[in-house]
């Protein structure tokens, strides 16, 4: 039996309004396996998050555009910064609600990643479900908040452009070589590996990264090294329009 009074008090507490309907927020949390597992439970929540991820790509390319005066490849990639699952799926941390995550007993034990992936997809749903409950202001206003109020940093760490190309770039342009990764450790059961790699320019290692692969611990330790670069002044940033 769900406890909606726990979905009320977060509504409340952490979304500062009163749901019309409490059972969209309850479904926005509700993910696929908990239904399969409680055959008399509601509805899941993979409507509400396609519905919430389009009204997230609509608030996400107003302000884009309103703002920046920057070519369609350059505004498609700060939009991909703004709404990838890590930064959606942070913002659900920062909401608090994983206690209310309906799962099944098998998916509460999944990988941290497997749970951050529900976290993300439980963000855009329950977008969705305050576009229906409270309109596109409202979800307009809880994006601004969560989201795009993250573009600030997203830009001046250079997360916006693909890691690896955009380190290429900046290693090239200021020391006139291609990097080179290097894994340094691998660690853990097959299954559940983690790998350790730095990243080298001329043999000095400006960055290490790690990562469930040899390709995620790459993409970490180009992320470290553009930081290097930033820090020393080599940078591009988009420019707002009132600049």
């Amino acid at each position: 039996m769900v406890d909606f009074s726990a979905y009320e008090n977060f509504a409340r507490e952490k979304l500062g309004f009163e749901f019309n309907d409490i059972r969209l927020l309850v479904t926005a949390l509700t993910h696929r396996s908990y239904v399969n597992e409680h055959r008399k439970a509601h509805e899941h929540n993979e409507r509400l998050e396609f519905l919430g991820d389009a009204v997230l790509e609509l608030v996400t390319s107003d302000f884009l555009y309103r703002n920046y005066n920057e070519p369609e490849g350059v505004m498609t990639a700060l939009r991909a910064a703004l709404v990838r699952t890590e930064s959606i799926g942070d913002a659900g941390k920062e909401l608090g609600y994983e206690p209310l995550v309906l799962l099944s007993k098998g998916e509460k034990q999944g990988s941290e990643r497997a749970h951050d992936v529900i976290l993300a997809d439980c963000f855009e749903a329950v977008i969705g479900a305050i576009y229906l409950d409270q309109g596109y202001a409202t979800a307009k206003e809880f994006i601004f908040k969560y989201i795009i109020a993250k573009i600030d940093k997203i830009i001046e760490e250079g997360t916006w452009r693909d890691p690896k190309s955009y380190v290429q770039e900046l290693a090239q342009k200021s020391n006139g070589v291609t990097p080179t990764y290097r894994t340094m450790k691998e660690s853990g059961p097959d299954h559940d590996k983690t790998f350790t790699v730095g990243l080298y320019v001329d043999d000095e290692l400006i960055g290490v990264g790690n990562g469930h692969s040899k390709q995620e611990a790459q993409t970490m330790a180009a992320r470290e090294g553009i930081l290097k670069y930033h820090a020393e002044g080599m940078a591009y940033y988009p420019k707002r329009i009132e600049d």
